[in-house]
């Protein structure tokens, strides 16, 4: 599909990486035309100037075919508004915006906007590596009976291999984080200190997997 993306910082930059290489058409806006430097010279997407939220500035960025919109410039209301025209005017389906104040983040989701709220986002996670215990979702099915979670790990599991943390919680570990980069572990990946456990399991049996990846093996 064509994408747009408005900012192209850091954030809008890898965004527009990305889906290049997935094989999408990608368009990036930004009002400051030095930040197409960070696309690099092998970006073969259009790089407009001008602002996101201007009709023709989007009309030549494709916004007519385009799939989906991503807002993630670094002013809020700049890329609500640009969320708002691109839903609301051009019909994208697809649309997202980045927003740094987490209370305005909540009215737009209530309005229809699908926001990604960065600060409350980063000391959710921040808090998480800080205080870690129990779990917490990244996904449920639309039934809730299935869930996506990342579990806090005992250090006590440190050192075993993630078939005997699977066979003793009756789960499966669906992928793993480690040293900031994820990866699909096999039966005889050995846990490591500071692992990221993401559990895939039935919603029921979370509190149980909670106590079992705490305690660690032998209790």
């Amino acid at each position: 599909m064509h994408i747009v993306i408005m900012g192209c910082g850091r954030v809008g930059s890898a965004l527009a990486l990305s889906m290049e290489d997935l094989g999408h058409s990608v368009a990036v806006v930004d009002q400051d035309p030095n930040a197409f430097r960070r696309l690099g010279t092998g970006f073969a997407g259009r790089r407009v100037t001008g602002t996101g939220f201007d009709r023709d500035t989007l009309v030549e960025a494709g916004i007519e075919g385009a799939g989906a919109f991503a807002a993630v410039s670094s002013g809020d209301n700049s890329n609500i508004l640009a969320a708002r025209v691109a839903r609301e005017t051009f019909g994208v389906e697809n649309v997202v915006a980045r927003i740094y104040d987490p209370r305005r983040a909540e009215i737009y989701q209530r309005l229809g906007i699908p926001t990604v709220a960065t600060v409350r986002w980063t000391a959710d996670q921040m808090l998480r590596r800080l205080l870690p215990a129990g779990a917490d979702e990244h996904w449920r099915d639309p039934s809730g009976t299935v869930v996506l979670a990342e579990v806090h790990l005992s250090p006590g599991w440190v050192g075993h291999r993630v078939s005997r943390l699977e066979d003793a919680a009756g789960v499966r570990i669906a992928a793993l984080t480690r040293l900031g980069h994820a990866m699909l572990p096999s039966n005889d990946t050995v846990l490591q200190e500071g692992d990221l456990a993401h559990v895939a399991l039935l919603a029921s049996e979370l509190p149980k997997v909670e106590e079992i990846f705490a305690k660690g093996p032998g209790h």
